[in-house]
């Protein structure tokens, strides 16, 4: 009978992760459009405007993916700042969609 090395005695003791330890999935990039896109709602209803302060950030919450359904909601805290100046600088990169859906809720470009 042969006898086994450290690494494959190491090896063969390894578990798969629980759920609880396994690394969230990653967020789309739509999947952040639509968040910072919801975040800028939020701001604009509440302030009337779209002139964030580049180091403001927006407290979201609901955004876990269960559609508001109330089980594990989230609270979020997102750069609204930070992405809305960016958003701007790039309006020339944007898609026609997504200029549109700023400007609907009050973006300024200039």
């Amino acid at each position: 009978m042969r006898s086994r090395s450290g690494a494959e005695v190491r090896v063969s003791s390894i578990t798969p992760a629980t759920e609880d330890e396994k690394p969230k999935p990653r967020t789309s990039q739509a999947k952040k459009w639509a968040m910072h896109l919801a975040a800028a709602r939020q701001y604009y209803e509440r302030e009337g405007h779209l002139q964030v302060p580049r180091k403001h950030v927006e407290r979201m919450v609901g955004e876990d993916g269960n559609g508001g359904s109330g089980e594990g909601q989230e609270v979020r805290e997102l750069k609204l700042g930070a992405w809305i100046g960016n958003q701007r600088s790039r309006a020339a990169t944007l898609t026609p969609e997504r200029i549109e859906q700023l400007s609907k809720i009050g973006m300024r470009w200039a």
